[in-house]
């Protein structure tokens, strides 16, 4: 039976190094199955997801692609909460993907591509431990110019909707319908004031992205543009086929040119981060107004650590990992923290979504029938990530900015870094802003306590 927390204190757990609280299910959080179930059926099939990306930058077969898709990577983000302790559903950073995919683009496929995703990821990873170690994070993030933030972000937006736009013409049936549903389930105005009060509407919209695999699922055959081999058995990936596919210790580590170019993205992740760290602190910050029973620790240095370990971990045990590892996988901890609200007696802990989520995973991941039915959905998986990516990022940067020459500003730098790459879009965004802004007031870094409804 799992230790049971005291009122007003934080949840119980293995204390380790300076900042670290292990939290082991059915011991330290209690064993919820209700949430293990969601979590392990949607981590698996959003985890999955990114096989395409592998098979496609990387030149692997699927096999290979769904070993370092699936268990490597689903540890890795698993840790941020039961190793780690950190208090945010841990996911990818899915706002920067689709800039990643065009940098990605300019090597070729195979190993001059996985020596760049090598390089991203180291500078990336040092560039989280620079800040867990300085505290330097803030600093950062005032002297980046919100207007060049925007850019970054509506860059993101771009890339993205250039991607799927093209990737619609392999599945318009399929994508159509499952694009539709996607959007009036997570952008419709009316939608969103039904699920205040209708419980199947709100069910549905927290497993948005399940549902769209469903309905691609039926849509597909239905249309013909793929169908199912389903197949019994257990199925075991090739993980030291993969791992030597991918390994910098067995194909080579990225020569210093792949660095330098490597890192203007490796500045544009690091703001998206950082926005990512805010809306996550702010959302459990809006949570502990109504939840005084438990003390949630939010650390922005601990969380820093922790996507150096992470980064570094996965690249180190399973290569580069396109997507990176990121702090706050939103929708997910929108819907932890809509449970939490509701009281003690409907989610004990925060931990008891956190610790809970993914651990099924490492289970159902072995079992045939499984991944063969994900295997022809996998690219309509990742495009649902990346179309709600898109959709997300575009209206997030234009509520950043709200004159026109600011806007016409971030529309302008966010085509420059798809069309010429992150180097430009860095070299010309300072230029322009020099130009055309930099008499405005200065920018003022947005502290992690935040009021959401403001």
């Amino acid at each position: 039976m799992a230790l049971v927390r005291k009122e007003g204190e934080v949840q119980p757990g293995i204390r380790w190094g300076k900042y670290f609280t292990m939290r082991i299910p059915g011991i330290h959080v209690a064993v919820d199955l209700s949430m293990a179930l969601q979590g392990g059926l949607l981590s698996m099939a959003t985890g999955a997801a990114v096989a395409p990306l592998f098979m496609r930058f990387f030149g692997f077969s699927f096999e290979i692609a769904w070993a370092l898709a699936v268990v490597p990577q689903i540890f890795w983000v698993y840790a941020g909460a039961w190793l780690f302790g950190d208090t945010f559903a841990p996911g990818w950073i899915t706002p920067s993907l689709p800039l990643t995919m065009v940098f990605l683009a300019g090597f070729e496929p195979g190993i001059p591509a996985i020596q760049a995703m090598t390089a991203l990821v180291i500078i990336v990873s040092l560039i989280f431990l620079f800040f867990a170690v300085t505290g330097l994070g803030s600093k950062f993030f005032q002297w980046m110019p919100i207007e060049l933030r925007a850019g970054i972000i509506l860059g993101s937006a771009i890339a993205a909707f250039n991607g799927e736009f093209a990737r619609h013409a392999t599945m318009p049936v399929t994508l159509s319908v499952v694009w539709g549903v996607l959007f009036l389930l997570m952008f419709s105005v009316w939608i969103a004031k039904s699920k205040e009060t209708n419980k199947i509407i709100r069910f549905f919209v927290s497993a948005a992205m399940l549902v769209g695999f469903l309905i691609a699922a039926v849509v597909g055959p239905l249309s013909g543009e793929f169908s199912f081999n389903i197949q019994a058995g257990i199925f075991i990936p090739p993980f030291m086929e993969a791992f030597r596919a991918v390994s910098p210790f067995f194909i080579g580590w990225p020569s210093w040119d792949m660095y330098v170019q490597a890192f203007p993205l490796a500045v544009m992740v690091y703001v998206i981060v950082f926005g990512d760290l805010i809306l996550g602190s702010s959302l459990l910050q809006d949570a502990a107004r109504t939840r005084t029973d438990e003390i949630v620790e939010i650390d922005p240095t601990r969380t820093h650590y922790v996507l150096f370990f992470r980064n570094i971990g996965q690249l180190l045990t399973a290569g580069a990992f396109i997507p990176m590892h990121g702090p706050v996988w939103t929708g997910v901890t929108v819907f932890f923290i809509e449970q939490y609200k509701m009281g003690r007696k409907n989610m004990d802990s925060i931990f008891t979504g956190l610790v809970n989520w993914s651990w099924l995973v490492f289970i159902i991941v072995w079992f045939n029938p499984l991944v063969s039915f994900m295997r022809p959905i996998l690219p309509v998986a990742l495009s649902i990530t990346m179309i709600l990516t898109g959709f997300a990022c575009a209206y997030v940067a234009m509520r950043m900015v709200n004159t026109p020459t600011s806007q016409g500003y971030a529309l302008f730098i966010g085509l420059v870094i798809v069309k010429f790459g992150p180097a430009w879009g860095l070299i010309i965004g300072v230029a322009l802003f020099l130009l055309l802004l930099v008499q405005r007031k200065p920018t003022v870094a947005i502290p992690y306590e935040i009021d959401m409804k403001k």
